[in-house]
């Protein structure tokens, strides 16, 4: 049992959950909690962490003990692990896990994709919440613009509530490119744009389709945006202008979803 705030891994670990570009350099991410645990892919699970006083609970839950045998743990007190984690109650098992790696170029050969493409998402738990809905409308990835939140971020990976384990994504410093390149792959893009003229549900999506999604407060930069083949908009009442980027985000996909299974 490690017991030392001094012990060099748990020093490790501190650094790791404080500086993003610390465990990017590793090519590492974060993940707490059972749920996470349970759900990690057992091949990119590099390191495993558990409160003394966690045993019990952990056991109580079924094929959650025969895991931890077989991808091994460390047990740390449970003061200690509250020092080592990024939450205010941890459920006291931490994971250190080996990042994915995607190309954009593999993500082009799925057959009918859909893309969500984020530009400067400032915030994680936005992001999180994005991918967590990605998966569920079945998104073939998500393309990331360098201005966006880290996805490896630890509110972001609570929020994607394991999803960030299944939804592919790539980042790129030339979204415009990136884009362009969707375009010549037959991929329709469309922005979410205050300019839209049609409300999103009088377009087809049943195709290769992309989904531009800008900042929160600054939306879609006018570059990118011109980059897309229509511009659509969302119904809205009262005084409200627009909506949140994961709400905006979680419309669209589950339009696409919605058409691609009809049969009518």
């Amino acid at each position: 049992m490690i017991t030392s705030s001094s012990n060099p891994r748990v020093k490790q670990i501190v650094q790791w959950q404080n500086k993003a570009r610390e465990r990017r350099d590793a090519g590492i991410f974060l993940t707490e909690g059972f749920k996470m645990f349970g759900e990690a892919p057992e091949d990119r699970i590099l390191e495993v962490y558990i409160a003394d006083d966690t045993w019990d609970r952990a056991a109580a839950i079924p094929g959650m003990r025969e895991k931890l045998i077989r991808t091994g743990c460390e047990t740390v007190t449970s003061e200690l692990f509250r020092k080592m984690s990024d939450t205010q109650s941890p459920q006291g098992i931490l994971c250190v896990m080996k990042r994915p790696r995607y190309r954009l170029e593999e993500l082009l050969s799925a057959p009918n994709p859909l893309f969500i493409v984020l530009e400067n998402l400032q915030d994680p738990g936005n992001l999180g919440t994005i991918v967590r809905s990605g998966e569920g409308a079945g998104v073939t990835g998500i393309i990331m613009g360098g201005g966006t939140a880290d996805i490896y971020n630890p509110k972001t990976i609570r929020a994607t509530m394991g999803s960030v384990f299944r939804v592919p994504f790539v980042y790129t410093e030339d979204l415009e490119g990136a884009v362009e390149g969707l375009r010549e792959k037959g991929v329709r893009v469309y922005a979410a744009h205050l300019e839209g003229e049609r409300y999103y549900d009088s377009f087809s999506f049943r195709e290769g389709t992309a989904f531009l999604i800008g900042n929160e407060g600054a939306g879609l930069s006018r570059e990118l945006a011109s980059r897309a083949d229509s511009y659509l908009k969302i119904p809205m009442e009262g005084s409200v202008e627009s909506l949140n980027a994961a709400v905006t985000a979680s419309i669209l996909m589950y339009e696409a979803h919605r058409q691609r299974a009809c049969s009518c």
